[in-house]
């Protein structure tokens, strides 16, 4: 295990999108401003309105207040249905490899060529309001500036939907969000409208081992993979297609929270996945994801036994391989959350020549309701002149008007087919870059029928996932069954949810019934023995993994600091905790600046604990607080180290056999022995 993952160089380079939004940058504060109205004139008084009389009715011609006020009342826009809460960050993408031989996007043809990206995360089912730690599928959307215009692709953390068909999609949306006579519970699936849903449209079966496993709760954005689920075409300078799916792949590897870990976390930091992701940016241990294709030619459309056009099947990489292509770099933070992150819009139909759709019956719904949804909860039709939005390059279009309509039209011309401009703004034909759809043949009746038999196939899939699970990982998915149906009131909805998971495997759903009441399924599972070992977690790392160090005075100061420089060296992250704010003082006088407290962290926020010991003027205290971390970290299977003055903390025994926990004492690999546990992670020999 490496401390480091590999990086390639990173080359210097113009950012296009920064140097754009540049203009809209505005300053308020500073030395010498005046406050002004927002058209202009100065402010005497901010603080009381007008009134008739020291005690008497505000006026109504108080306009000032007025506009302060009204203003106000609007500073909220409709949040998302799905997707409302979230965040997002700029970057750029460089190319690998040339894909010219399949597709004419623009972005595609040249390695190393670079283009600015703005990516938003998000949770798919709680309210803005909710936490980033819940048990959910999490969006991934990328925005890319290219120069043939903006290509969104929009991910998913999961690499199949939950719908077969876009026609169900505000059913599955409805069943998850809370009870409507009640309004809870929020951000999660722990309750009968959800599980009644699942268990009569079992379509979602797969969606949903996925959701119960340790992708349904990310440690971190940075350590998540991304599919955007559908199917798309390539389409090159000949015209010939060639199907593709896309990948995300995050360059430090897919890693999940526990199940208490991840409730614990909503409760103490809901914030937990922004301030990581602001953290890293900050810090410089930017975020990277590699970008992966895979490709099916289209005379294979019928070679598979999963249907192309199936969101609610994945390709295994086995046997569809994921070719790399490039690497995205998240390197910059927006400058006003709700002007860029809640402004900023995706639509899976903004393509650019050389992408194209599929009949992918999911995507087809989205390439509509995207775009509409955003006209009402962005209030205008100009959504594109929000700076989040805004190509890069030149455009030129006959709409006009519409609320938030910035840009100053000064043609007397707006339509199409004139003389009067010469008929501009004109077509540009698909050899000279022109958007042209592909000439795919379409003939049969008009149906509602689903595309293939290999639709009715609901169980399949799902038990390639099981099978693709390590122990640890089948019992994780266990557990969050438990959790979530214990909360299902009604016997019925649980007794079915058992019977339809039975299909998946026979032992899984005995196990769930067994803790939530009710009798294990009758039938056998699906006759499926094959696994996709790329469906379990990969990559391991030390580098952004976060250390409490609980330390008092009287630590070994040359031993502590030469512990931590080569934390910092292998781009750990480190909290230094204490019994108070201040500093700590080692038996030489070194000092150490002291960054939390035991009162104000809490230790399931830290991957791994560096025990320093030492003494404080509250020693119980002090002595409660180490313990607390140590307890709650061993539990969760995570690493240990113990500095020479921290060995009383730490005694093997019956019940505690010591795996992952690194002594200092005697020991003079001791800090490459403790990275190298930070890299494994969990230990889950450990008893």
């Amino acid at each position: 295990m490496d401390d480091k993952p590999s990086e390639n160089e990173r080359k210097g380079g113009e950012d296009k999108k920064d140097e754009q939004l540049e203009q809209y940058r505005e300053k308020n504060t500073g030395p010498g401003e005046k406050m002004t109205d927002d058209a202009g004139f100065k402010i005497s008084n901010d603080r009381w309105s007008l009134k008739a009389g020291k005690r008497g009715p505000t006026l109504f011609q108080d306009f000032h207040f007025y506009r302060k006020q009204s203003h106000f009342s609007r500073e909220r826009i409709p949040e998302k249905v799905v997707h409302a809460r979230g965040d997002g960050a700029y970057g750029e993408f460089e190319l690998y490899k040339s894909m010219r031989h399949v597709t004419r996007a623009h972005f595609l043809q040249e390695p190393g060529t670079k283009t600015p990206v703005f990516v938003r995360f998000s949770n798919f089912i709680g309210s803005k309001g909710s936490k980033d730690t819940a048990i959910d599928i999490r969006g991934f959307a990328t925005k890319f500036y290219t120069q043939d215009g903006n290509y969104d692709m929009l991910g998913l953390s999961f690499a199949i939907f939950a719908v077969m068909d876009a026609m169900k999609f505000s059913d599955l949306t409805h069943a998850v969000k809370p009870n409507p006579r009640t309004g809870v519970p929020q951000a999660t699936i722990a309750h009968d409208n959800a599980w009644d849903y699942i268990a009569n449209n079992q379509e979602i079966a797969h969606f949903v081992m996925w959701l119960m496993s340790g992708r349904g709760r990310p440690k971190s954005w940075r350590m998540m993979e991304g599919w955007p689920v559908n199917t798309f075409r390539f389409i090159n300078e000949q015209g010939k297609s060639t199907f593709v799916r896309f990948v995300w792949k995050p360059m430090l590897g897919v890693h999940s929270l526990l199940l208490d870990e991840a409730n614990t976390i909503g409760g103490v930091d809901p914030d937990f996945h922004r301030r990581d992701l602001h953290d890293a940016i900050k810090s410089g241990a930017y975020p990277e994801y590699e970008l992966g294709v895979q490709l099916i030619a289209e005379e294979d459309e019928f070679k598979y036994d999963f249907d192309l056009l199936d969101d609610t099947k994945l390709w295994p990489e086995e046997v569809v391989p994921v070719e790399i292509i490039g690497k995205m770099t998240l390197n910059r933070l927006v400058d006003n959350h709700f002007a860029e992150e809640e402004q900023s819009s995706f639509d899976p139909a903004t393509v650019v020549p050389g992408i194209d759709f599929t009949d992918d019956p999911v995507l087809q719904g989205r390439a509509f309701a995207y775009r509409d949804t955003d006209y009402h909860r962005l209030g205008t039709a100009n959504i594109n002149n929000i700076p989040v939005n805004q190509p890069i390059v030149e455009r030129n279009f006959n709409q006009r008007q519409g609320v938030a309509r910035h840009r100053i039209d000064v043609d007397s011309v707006h339509y199409h087919e004139n003389s009067l401009a010469g008929n501009t703004p004109a077509e540009t034909p698909p050899e000279e870059g022109g958007y042209a759809h592909y000439p795919e043949k379409v003939d049969g009746h008009k149906t509602r029928e689903r595309p293939s038999e290999s639709f009715y196939d609901f169980f399949s899939q799902p038990r390639l996932f099981w099978n693709s699970m390590s122990p640890v990982e089948k019992q994780n998915i266990v557990e969050t069954f438990n959790f979530h149906l214990e909360y299902v009131q009604s016997k019925s909805v649980r007794q079915q949810v058992v019977d339809m998971f039975g299909n998946v495997d026979t032992g899984m759903a005995t196990a769930i019934a067994e803790n939530i009441g009710v009798d294990p399924p009758k039938g056998p599972h699906v006759p499926v023995e094959k696994s996709s070992p790329a469906l379990s977690h990969t990559r391991y790392y030390a580098y952004t993994q976060k250390v409490a160090v609980l330390i008092g005075n009287g630590f070994n100061g040359k031993e502590v600091s030469s512990a931590l420089d080569y934390l910092h060296h292998c781009g750990v992250f480190v909290d230094i905790i204490s019994a108070k704010l201040g500093t700590v003082t080692g038996a030489d006088g070194a000092t150490i600046n002291v960054d939390r407290t035991f009162t104000g962290t809490y230790p399931v926020l830290y991957d791994s604990l560096y025990v320093v010991g030492g003494s404080s003027e509250n020693e119980a205290k002090f002595h409660q607080g180490v313990m607390n971390f140590l307890n709650e970290a061993y539990k969760h299977y995570k690493p240990i180290g113990i500095a020479s003055t921290g060995q009383s903390y730490m005694h093997a025994s019956k019940n505690n056999n010591l795996a992952g926990v690194v002594f200092a004492a005697n020991n003079p690999d001791f800090e490459k022995d403790f990275v190298s546990a930070i890299a494994q992670q969990r230990f889950w020999d450990r008893e």
